[in-house]
């Protein structure tokens, strides 16, 4: 399979985002899916509006968004061998309606059991980071390059979602975290691109969604990041099963970050 244009991937992303999200940023309304997260106008108008466009674009791919019934989405996961578009349509949903500018859109390509391209855009500053696999990562027009930190873990800054991980690992990270500082923003798709651009050093959530990750995290890997789930395995699996992830863009920290959280890889 030849992966998509990603220029062309890019443009389409971008110009839907830009007509479709500004006039609905802010706007409170929404209503709750079973499993409590919140989902607005702005996510419905955007799957819709995407899934149009890639489907003119690219027909030969299925689609599996976010907003769309479970069976529809292992439908097209059933068809990943030939190419399925996974979308969040609106990553970061209740900042965006809090008013909150921390959110994205996220389109990932997946292909036989592997992501082969990948697109977060972020609206408010205008940074879309994207990625082919084999050919690196970008936010706009920079290249995204592996960097090496001559401070330890204990100097960093971490992303971690406390409210997913299990009690324990929570309450020892509060008590006494390995790194200097700690940030949770809110939005998935984001923070694996801020961690491929150097803007933090360690990374940690719980439980993610296929859609929350699988952009995200082939520009991480593609700028030189690691990650592994906290049971010591690749992070991406093409299922709709929560995946844990700890990650880093430097090899040193990462190698400090899994050991502090006692991760042993079972990669052969």
């Amino acid at each position: 399979m030849n992966s998509p244009d990603l220029s062309r991937l890019t443009t389409i992303i971008r110009e839907i985002s830009d007509r479709e999200l500004p006039p609905r940023f802010c706007c409170h309304s929404g209503s709750r899916k079973p499993d409590g997260s919140l989902v607005t106008e702005a996510d419905v108008v955007m799957q819709d509006a995407l899934a149009q466009a890639l489907n003119a674009e690219w027909p030969e791919f299925d689609l599996l968004g976010e907003e769309m019934p479970e069976p529809e989405q292992q439908r097209a996961l059933q068809h990943s061998d030939s190419g399925v578009w996974c979308i969040d349509p609106l990553d970061g949903t209740s900042n965006f309606s809090a008013g909150v500018p921390y959110y994205a859109v996220s389109v990932a390509l997946i292909h036989n059991g592997r992501v082969e391209a990948g697109v977060v855009y972020d609206p408010s500053r205008k940074e879309c980071f994207s990625a082919v696999r084999g050919e690196g990562a970008w936010m706009n027009d920079q290249r995204l390059k592996p960097q090496r930190l001559a401070s330890p873990l204990s100097e960093g800054m971490a992303l971690i979602d406390l409210k997913r991980l299990a009690p324990e690992l929570a309450s020892r990270l509060a008590a006494s975290p390995p790194y200097k500082s700690q940030r949770s923003f809110g939005a998935v798709a984001l923070d694996w691109c801020w961690l491929a651009a150097g803007r933090c050093h360690v990374y940690l959530h719980g439980q993610q969604k296929l859609w929350d990750y699988a952009a995200g995290l082939l520009i991480l890997e593609e700028a030189g990041g690691s990650a592994l789930t906290l049971e010591g395995e690749p992070v991406f699996s093409a299922t709709l099963t929560p995946r844990s992830a700890a990650a880093a863009l430097d090899p040193d920290i990462f190698r400090q970050w899994i050991e502090w959280l006692g991760v042993t890889s079972q990669r052969n």
